[in-house]
């Protein structure tokens, strides 16, 4: 083990009454587990004891010897070599027998002795009579026993006998902790304050009930669920430790504080898609009583501008099921496309507990549009389904880890007021791994079908084009898709996209990115498209900003490169 003194240990060794400006210490003897604690020990040497080369010696073993100590090394031989005139040092060291376990006394008493996580903990400590002796196993189970007694309700727990000893010139030791549980407390009455919600709809957010076993976890989880409900600007949800003593069953105190009725949010944005575009959101995190909740957007840009209401009622499970009434409107004014369409739906919702959202809806479209030659109006009664799933990891801000999945079904047939019969079905998926902190790779496959006995009757809403800042970069925007007798876009049956992103940390939070994307929506037969380029990614205070360079590699040289920049989530 060779260390360089003066940018890793040491800024300074005078010896001899000589000041070195770089000084070399070669350590010898010590491998694996006992080099790594040493080099732990060795970074806490203050620079006060560099002064001398007798001082810094005596330091050097005295810390050396802690460190071998530890892991039950209790007879170390130092022999110091110092090499002039460069002040080059050599200690070799024999660490000797270690010292090994002769008893190992651990008993839990009280109401844990049967706990099967008590045992657990226990058996995975590594202490076991033979084994050598590890200082750290001994102090991680003293604190593990009470961390866990804590977590589980054994609040009057204590230790009768915590000791260890060493007999260096036997070279064993003796382990004896004796901890003594008491009960294991129960949850007890839950107290609410605050809550401008029915008390039921509060309580119906616990996970416990009283007289369950008390469980740190399942307090959390119980303050957790409430601030998910967006009803409170407070959740404290804590035990009423004063009452420890006063029976098995401990109250819990839950103090809550009413959301603000109404919230305002402004903002502004900017994609090469749609250009710049503002929006102006008002939500209502709580109506009643009742938990109901009410939110609008309202969205414009150059092309498009749109307004949505919806209005949810939580049901019995509030987190996890609820009814949505929701209506949008929204004016397209793009390319060879001019639509107002307007949608009115009813959902029903679950959270499932294999992590994805099912969706059970019925929506009604009226759509009154000119794609290309044609110019109508359609209606449209859709019942249908979805499934969706999004996981994440986080690392500060940065996404390292991430799928999401997307299903949706849906079905028009003339009997139920539609124009024709159709069937239509959308999906995606993309995925976002992290290898090591400065790789990223992402790759996402999308895809549509419209399945109608009379296309021509489909509005542009159902309809699909291609291309733009998420999915075919170099391509302008929805500028894909087949084409009239009139040479006009007039969207197509079917949409399949992909993209392959690789990206590189270049410093902080700014990566470079190189892809490839793929794709085309068409009525037949596919004529298939290649985008690929490079871009920035800067994850920014405010989100990741992406800024790409491409070129569509079938279009006409002179229309080939295309820049976009988006301000949005990469899933």
């Amino acid at each position: 083990m060779r260390r360089n003194l003066l940018p890793a240990l040491i800024p300074a060794l005078l010896y001899s009454a000589a000041s070195f400006a770089d000084v070399d210490l070669t350590i010898e003897g010590l491998e694996g587990e006992l080099k790594s604690n040493a080099d732990a020990y060795l970074s806490s040497i203050p620079s006060a004891d560099y002064s001398t080369q007798l001082r810094f010696q005596s330091r050097l073993e005295n810390t050396l010897t802690e460190a071998l100590n530890a892991l039950g090394y209790y007879h170390p031989e130092f022999d110091f070599e110092v090499t002039e005139p460069n002040a080059a040092m050599t200690l070799r060291i024999t660490p000797g027998e270690v010292v090994r376990l002769q008893q190992v006394d651990i008993r839990i008493e009280g109401e844990a002795q049967d706990d099967a996580d008590f045992q657990r903990l226990i058996e995975r400590s590594g202490l076991k009579v033979g084994e050598p002796l590890n200082h750290s196993q001994y102090d991680s189970l003293k604190s593990g026993l009470r961390n866990l007694a804590l977590q589980k309700g054994y609040f009057d727990g204590e230790f009768v006998t915590s000791r260890l000893e060493v007999s260096p010139a036997l070279n064993l030791a003796y382990v004896h902790l004796h901890y003594k549980s008491g009960i294991r407390y129960q949850f007890g009455e839950t107290l609410i304050e605050g809550s401008q919600i029915d008390e039921n709809r509060v309580r119906s957010l616990s996970p416990f009930k009283a007289g369950d076993p008390y469980q740190v976890a399942q307090v959390g989880e119980y303050n957790q669920n409430l601030s998910n409900t967006e009803w409170f600007s407070s959740v404290v949800v804590a035990p009423d430790l004063a009452q420890l003593g006063q029976g098995r069953q401990l109250p819990l105190n839950v103090s809550l504080s009413p959301q603000a009725r109404n919230q305002i949010e402004t903002g502004i944005g900017y994609s090469t898609d749609v250009g710049v575009r503002g929006s102006l959101k008002w939500k209502k995190p709580w109506v009643n009583d009742l938990g109901h909740s009410f939110d609008s957007s309202f969205s414009i840009s150059a092309p498009e501008q749109s307004v949505t209401a919806s209005y949810k009622i939580p049901l019995d499970d509030v987190l996890r099921q609820y009814y949505r009434i929701q209506y949008g409107m929204k004016h397209v004014d793009n390319r060879d496309t001019q639509s107002i369409e307007s949608n009115l739906a009813l959902e029903r919702h679950w959270v499932l507990d294999n992590g994805w959202h099912r969706t059970l809806f019925v929506r009604y479209l009226v759509e009154d549009y000119q794609q290309g030659v044609l110019d109508d109006a359609a209606q449209y009664i859709l019942p249908g389904i979805s499934y969706t799933r999004s996981r994440t990891r986080m690392r500060g801000s940065l996404l390292t880890w991430g799928d999401k999945q997307t299903v949706t079904l849906e079905y028009g047939d003339p009997d139920l007021f539609s124009e024709t019969r159709v069937t239509r079905l959308l999906a995606g998926t993309s995925w976002l791994r992290s290898f090591g902190r400065n790789h990223r790779g992402l790759i996402r496959l999308d895809g549509g079908a419209n399945f109608a006995e009379e296309f021509d009757k489909l509005p542009p809403s159902m309809r699909f084009f291609a291309g733009g800042d998420n999915n075919l970069r170099g391509y302008g925007y929805e500028s894909i898709s087949p084409r009239d007798e009139t040479g006009s876009l007039s969207g197509a049956k079917y949409i399949a996209t992909s993209t392959l992103e690789y990206q590189y940390r270049l410093t902080g939070n700014w990566w470079g990115a190189l892809f490839v994307d793929y794709g085309d929506a068409f009525n037949d037969t596919p004529d298939w498209k290649t985008g690929t380029g490079f871009g920035i990614r800067w994850i920014s205070p405010v989100g990741p900003i992406r800024l790409d360079f491409a070129w569509g590699l079938d279009l006409d040289p002179a229309d080939r490169f295309k820049i976009h920049f988006t301000l949005g989530p990469e899933l």
